[in-house]
């Protein structure tokens, strides 16, 4: 069992509080003395409600909106299934509107995230902990508020600010530097406040998934490789530097085989993660794994469950796993199909469609059939169209009612690390000595490759260093994230039949604000290009 107490006691708050009826209770809180939080025990339960938020959104909603709109990842309609009024379409050809479901859902998931934060630090405040707790439940809560706003900050660029709870007045529109600078501040005020993980496991079960101070040294390394598309200033060697505060903790170690990281079983005991949202069945929210895998595979791998047919990748990202004998290679499904052998291969055995003698086979291209928009059809070879993600294998215990997959999904990890110090350096920083070694680009990249079993690099490049993120870290949540720093967010790739064409404006780097969060605050301005 790998379900984490703090997430559970987040439920039962959760519960506790929307079983509240008392109509006395001001609006701006719905507590009272009687039940006022009093112990640590209650702060942490009381804490554990802004995980689930971030749980419910982060591997739907948000991880549609950072893949669906690259290569990465693609939701064809099969005759109109899936289709589910063209939102994955215009995620796909960047014709998102200020009204698209993805668009509304995440700026109120993340504002309600942060809104619930300020709610969090004034009940901390006014709490009777002692005060080193105290501290460290203000730290913990504002480092996850920093993460809420990066991803604001990323998806929608210049949005409010807001730190008070009650809000008192409507908050206006800033400008996306500041927000960078309000994050880093917040960072680096409260990172040595911060556990730190051990080589304690016990304390370790208790740390994951929640804030440490490597979280917050990894997001300001993301925030500075991508500080020239955020406020127009290069910070390579500050990227270098968060990296190394990462790295000195020796208890962040690659872990043996690539697989391991994203089973259903995953959690604490994967060496290299430094900050991953945790899922169960208990925990709900991570949808793209099912929709990822292949329904005509179920059976085959012991799934009594309608997974789906839907989502694979395109025919252009999955020709980059093309090294030999690559571990990251087999996490795609493509080609005949075989029973699995229970520890990442396959045996001789082929599976074969239902009451058929026809073995299952997925082929890479998406072939378009007009005259229905990104259309593949869908007969059974259509359906067998696009390669598959294995890579965060489906949960064994999922079941019918719910379809909740257990597999935690990474938001930090080590590789992500060293790929964006090895970036920055061939962006123009200085290398430096880490855990004894001078750490170049080559020999970065050559740590993961030699842990894949790949051919090691020698004198890599930015494009292949982004072509090395894509084997890495795919349907990890940074793609668009990636080509956008690269300036390749708006680059075609073209399907064939294809009736359409993709919207290469490249102020669609930002999605828009929600029309209806902009009718009901008038100090809200909407991004350029998406003005009614």
């Amino acid at each position: 069992m790998k379900k984490r107490n703090i997430f559970i006691a987040a439920l039962a708050a959760l519960v506790t509080v929307s079983a509240c009826r008392d109509l006395d209770v001001p609006v701006e809180s719905q507590y009272v003395n009687g039940n006022f939080p009093a112990t640590s025990q209650d702060y942490a339960a009381l804490l554990g409600t802004m995980y689930t938020n971030l749980a419910s959104n982060y591997a739907i909603a948000y991880w549609r909106m950072q893949e669906l709109s690259t290569d990465e990842a693609i939701i064809p309609a099969r005759d109109g299934n899936f289709d589910d009024g063209g939102q994955y379409r215009q995620l796909h050809y960047h014709t998102w509107t200020f009204d698209h479901p993805n668009v509304t859902g995440i700026w109120q998931w993340g504002f309600g995230g942060i809104n619930n934060c300020n709610r969090l630090i004034n009940l901390t405040v006014a709490s009777n902990v002692d005060t080193t707790t105290k501290a460290a439940n203000i730290a913990e809560v504002r480092a996850v508020r920093a993460l809420y706003y990066f991803f604001m900050m990323d998806t929608y660029g210049n949005v409010p600010l807001i730190t008070d709870f009650p809000v008192a007045t409507l908050p206006a529109t800033q400008p996306r530097a500041k927000i960078f600078e309000f994050i880093e501040s917040e960072l680096k005020a409260i990172a040595q406040q911060l556990p730190s993980k051990s080589g304690n496991a016990a304390t370790n079960v208790l740390q994951y998934g929640r804030p440490t101070k490597a979280m917050a040294f990894a997001l300001l390394a993301k925030m500075y490789l991508n500080s020239t598309v955020y406020t127009g200033i290069e910070r390579n060697q500050d990227v270098v530097a968060m990296c190394d505060s990462v790295q000195t903790n020796t208890n962040y170690f690659l872990d043996a085989r690539f697989r391991d990281i994203f089973l259903p079983n995953n959690g604490p005991q994967i060496n290299e993660t430094i900050f991953a949202i945790p899922y169960d069945q208990q925990i709900p929210g991570n949808q793209f794994t099912r929709f990822g895998f292949y329904y005509y595979l179920a059976q085959a791998y012991g799934f009594n469950v309608g997974l789906s047919i839907a989502m694979s990748t395109t025919p252009e990202f999955y020709d980059r796993f093309n090294l030999t004998n690559d571990a990251r290679n087999r996490t795609w499904l493509l080609g005949p199909q075989f029973y699995p052998d229970g520890n990442g291969g396959f045996t001789n055995q082929p599976v074969y469609y239902p009451n058929s003698t026809d073995q299952v086979v997925i082929t890479k291209d998406l072939v378009l059939v007009p005259p229905k928009p990104m259309d593949v059809g869908n007969t059974i070879a259509s359906q067998a169209s696009g390669v598959r993600s294995i890579k965060y294998y489906p949960d064994p215990t999922i079941i019918q009612a719910s379809r909740l997959n257990g597999n935690d999904v990474p938001v930090f990890r080590l590789a992500d690390i060293y790929l964006m110090k090895a970036e920055a350096i061939l962006r123009g920083a200085t290398p430096t000595t880490a855990n004894g070694a001078l750490q170049t680009p080559d020999y970065l990249v050559n740590l993961l490759r030699t842990r894949a079993g790949a051919p090691t690099a020698a004198g890599i490049t930015l494009p292949q260093l982004l072509d090395e993120r894509a084997r890495e870290l795919s349907w990890e949540g940074w793609r668009r994230n990636d080509l956008i720093r690269f300036g390749l967010f708006e680059k075609e790739y073209v399907l064939p039949n294809d009736n359409l064409s993709m919207n290469k404006d490249e102020r669609r780097r930002l999605y828009p604000i929600p029309i209806t969060e902009i009718r009901l605050n008038g100090n809200l301005r909407q991004n350029p290009g998406y003005e009614q």
